[in-house]
């Protein structure tokens, strides 16, 4: 027999708002109960044992909050915990090893937020079919690392620091200076100076927390988690905000954790990055919301392939139906006058301190362009001047012909306060026209960042990621000829980016737009861009902007400057780090190749 699982979405689920239907539908009632009735206390339906899984609730419901699913029974000695009747079901735990660190690859909403609590300590599992109780859960593990791990950790002998990915909240509950901030969880000051330098944060030890930007933010979050010295890391979202050499800098400090048989967990979306740090990666499939399978442990390469293969070899299962592959390739970039939609001569810039100079360059229709470069060098001011949100101090911005622009900016919080009980839905709307649902790329934006179930809320109501997907379905909803999205990846997870990556390429090819795209993801930078705009200078102070140039030749640019060099996987052309020094490294300094290097199939 199968092991049915019947969910209610808790946050899709608005019984207020519809007539109940799948209560009222429902064919079965045995002995005076139903196999579905509504839980007051828990304020939404709740679907019961005698469930016979027809359907008709499931296609009833109009906000698609009721999933009803059978998996092989042999899954019910693994569930790990459940949120209440009819509520997500956890199947398995990643199997934690001292001295490694332990990668997480999956979709939002499959429970990896829950693992990290599980494994903090903060949420002790309740096995699907108890209240649950440390005894419990040590005795289901017994025999495994698991069952050592759970043992020293609730007999607090286990000291876990648990980076959340939640670091825009930073500024509330933290005050003063950063160098404060740090010395009241690590009173040594050699240890917060040393810290600091590792994480490039020296400069910033006397500016304020409340200023600091989201990559200043994430690695103070980052520096007080290594201060605290604990037995136990988990990583929640290391990366977001940061540039690429912060995102090395940041993995090399977190692997240098491993040391004294530490446990470290790290939960991230970038695969370059996640490819580098990990020694070993599991896999979160299921449905989000619904439920989510822990794979079995995997060796980090091994386990991203099979991740973009779409097919887990030892599950035997398949997550996605389509391979997802990158261009080992680049193709050239050719210049053509008929097809410049804006043109810009040498622009300067200047703000406070820093200074912009923009070679002069062209965008031409239907091309993606990624822009590349440190955080601070002027990506962000460069796409306003582009936008006309800024006016250049010297040089002009030539559009031909009328240009309509559609800007997704960096920062988007501000919309949210600005808008608080706007719709998703009217805020759309209002910025794609109110005929969006009519447009092509609709089905393919709702679905693939799951609009479809906040539509009615408000802004307000948003998290972070909630509020990102939204403005990057309205900006690729309007209709215009130029796209200026400014890190549009930030919080979404993989299947998101590489489905709005998709929507991008379309966008460019099926309109003849032109995107201009700014990223930190080296990932989907490769995966979605036809050309390149490198930016270097000096973080803070100066910043030059390249013209547009074909893949190749920016990569090797960017990456030569940032001394990395990249090789690309044999199997699916991914962009893999090097180690620095390492045999690869080596060869491709030498032939001056920092990125489009293919390895020999094994």
């Amino acid at each position: 027999m199968p092991t049915r699982i019947a969910v209610v979405d808790k946050d899709l689920c608005q019984p207020r708002k519809c007539s109940q239907e799948c209560i009222r539908f429902c064919p079965v009632v045995r002995t005076g109960k139903r196999a579905i009735y509504f839980d007051e206390q828990l304020n939404r339906p709740v679907i019961t044992d005698l469930c016979t899984a027809c359907g008709i609730c499931v296609r009833k419901c109009p906000f698609e909050a009721i999933t009803i699913i059978n998996l092989p029974s042999e899954l019910d000695e693994h569930c790990i915990h459940q949120y209440g009747p009819s509520g997500f079901k956890l199947f398995k735990l990643p199997m934690l090893k001292q001295g490694k660190v332990i990668g997480i690859i999956g979709q939002n909403a499959l429970g990896k937020t829950t693992i990290a609590n599980i494994l903090a300590g903060s949420i002790i599992p309740n096995l699907c079919s108890s209240d649950g109780s440390r005894d419990e859960v040590i005795r289901r593990f017994r025999g495994t690392e698991l069952q050592t791990y759970f043992t020293r950790l609730y007999g607090n002998r286990l000291r876990v620091i648990h980076k959340t990915q939640y670091i825009e909240l930073i500024p509330m509950v933290i005050k003063g200076k950063v160098k404060e901030a740090l010395m009241r969880v690590n009173s040594d000051e050699g240890k917060v100076l040393e810290v600091a330098n590792k994480l490039n944060l020296t400069h910033l030890l006397d500016r304020d927390v409340s200023v600091l930007s989201g990559g200043e933010l994430q690695r103070l979050a980052i520096a007080a988690a290594i201060l605290k010295g604990g037995d136990v890391y988990i990583f929640d979202e290391p990366t977001t905000h940061l540039d690429v050499t912060e995102r090395l800098r940041v993995a090399k400090a977190i692997s240098e954790l491993t040391s004294g048989n530490r446990y470290v967990l790290i939960i991230d979306h970038d695969l370059a990055v996640l490819d580098y740090l990990a020694d070993l990666v599991v896999i979160l499939y299921g449905k989000p919301g619904a439920y989510g399978i822990v794979s079995s442990i995997k060796g980090a390469k091994e386990g991203i392939n099979e991740y973009l293969r779409g097919y887990l070899a030892s599950e035997n299962m398949l997550i996605r139906r389509e391979a997802i592959a990158f261009k080992p390739t680049p193709p050239p970039r050719e210049v053509r006058k008929e097809r410049v939609l804006v043109e810009w001569s040498d622009v300067t810039k200047n703000l406070g301190d820093f200074k912009l100079i923009a070679r002069s360059g062209q965008l031409m229709r239907g091309e993606v362009v990624g822009v590349l470069g440190p955080n601070g060098i002027g990506k962000t001011t460069f796409a306003r001047i582009l936008v006309g949100e800024l006016q250049p101090d010297e040089g002009v911005v030539i559009p031909y012909g009328v240009v309509r622009i559609s800007y997704k900016p960096q920062y988007i919080r501000d919309i949210a306060i600005k808008y608080p009980e706007l719709t998703v839905s009217s805020m759309i709307g209002k910025v794609a026209g109110v005929d969006y649902r009519e447009k092509p790329h609709w089905p393919d934006l709702a679905n693939g960042l799951l609009l479809t179930p906040i539509m009615d809320k408000s802004l307000k109501e948003l998290s972070g990621g909630e509020l990102q997907r939204v403005m990057i379905a309205a900006a690729l909803l309007k209709d215009a000829e130029l796209y200026v999205l400014d890190e549009p990846m930030a919080y979404l997870d993989i299947e998101q980016r590489i489905r709005t990556a998709r929507v991008i390429a379309r966008l460019a090819e099926e309109k003849e737009a032109t995107v201009l795209f700014i990223e930190h993801d080296v990932t989907m930078l490769d995966y979605v861009s036809s050309s390149v705009m490198v930016f270097d200078g000096e973080p803070g102070k100066l910043g030059m902007a390249n013209s547009p140039i074909d893949l190749r030749k920016g990569m090797n640019m960017f990456f030569k400057a940032q001394d990395i060099t990249f090789r690309r996987d044999a199997h699916n052309g991914r962009p893999r780090i090097n180690k620095k020094d390492s045999v690869m490294d080596r060869i491709q300094r030498e032939i001056g190749e920092y990125y489009y290097y293919v390895t020999e199939k094994e």
